[in-house]
């Protein structure tokens, strides 16, 4: 909700509904429709979609696996943080309708 938040503020550059990329192709029929409605930029990098964005003063281009793995690396410092002490496990779930090459991408 944080980022729908800052989307009125900066919709270029707020990332959001990120999952809904991971592990498809670029031509991928949900891609293409998400493109239209998303208000950052989806490029296609080697067949798969990409997030074109201005970061720290020039353009940047990030898988959705990055994204990913940077919110799960915040969050589990959120959470050593909150504790005190460091995390060694966690669980991440998928959800349901994710196909097999998004919960594949999301292992990876």
């Amino acid at each position: 909700d944080a980022a729908k938040n800052q989307a009125a503020l900066n919709p270029e550059n707020t990332i959001f509904d990120i999952k809904r990329l991971i592990g498809r192709e670029y031509g991928d029929k949900t891609v293409q429709h998400d493109k239209k409605l998303l208000p950052y930029e989806i490029v296609s990098k080697e067949g798969k979609p990409f997030v074109q964005v201005q970061y720290m003063g020039s353009k940047k281009t990030f898988s959705p696996e990055e994204i990913s793995a940077s919110i799960l690396s915040k969050m589990k410092e959120i959470a050593e943080g909150y504790l005190g002490r460091e995390l060694k496990n966690a669980v991440v779930t998928v959800p349901a309708y994710f196909t097999d090459a998004q919960r594949q991408a999301t292992k990876d």
